[in-house]
């Protein structure tokens, strides 16, 4: 992949199945454990409960993807995965992926999105610090192997 120009304009959409491919690829390359399988990838694409977003840019390169959870009756979205290529970090991939799920909670009626990020995964912390998330508690051993979490959650509006 070659970089992508800090001027490149992100466009995130709702991701389709001639997306998968990719979706496993970057998941592979994104996460030595707790990866979404492409049979989990494929289900939530047409899931009720589940949305699955792609950003690119220049007509369909793919960058990075977001997956958020819905439960019925509840107020209250989950962030459960967010993974941008490393060629497109730092550029607003991730920051246009959380906005996105952002508005899709809002549309669905969620007055809060939540999220968990390893308690080592600085950047992705500062970011969601930036983007006004605040700290609401610790998941101990949250993750498959062994590591903390630190939830974090977000208010809509």
């Amino acid at each position: 992949m070659t970089p992508m120009p800090a001027t490149a304009a992100v466009r995130v959409r709702r991701a389709e199945l001639s997306d998968l491919d990719d979706l496993v690829a970057l998941e592979e390359q994104s996460f030595t454990s707790d990866r979404l399988s492409r049979a989990q990838f494929r289900r939530h694409l047409d899931s009720e409960s589940a949305q699955v977003l792609v950003a690119s840019a220049n007509h369909r390169r793919f960058l990075g993807t977001a997956v958020v959870f819905f439960r019925k009756g509840s107020q209250r979205a989950r962030l459960y995965s967010i993974a941008t290529h490393a060629e497109a970090r730092g550029k607003g991939v991730g920051s246009a992926l959380l906005e996105a799920a952002e508005q899709t909670a809002r549309r669905r009626h969620c007055r809060a999105l939540r999220l968990e990020v390893r308690t080592d995964n600085h950047s992705a912390i500062r970011l969601y610090e930036r983007l006004g998330y605040h700290c609401i508690g610790e998941h101990r051993g949250f993750y498959e192997d062994g590591s903390d979490a630190w939830r974090f959650e977000k208010m809509l509006r």
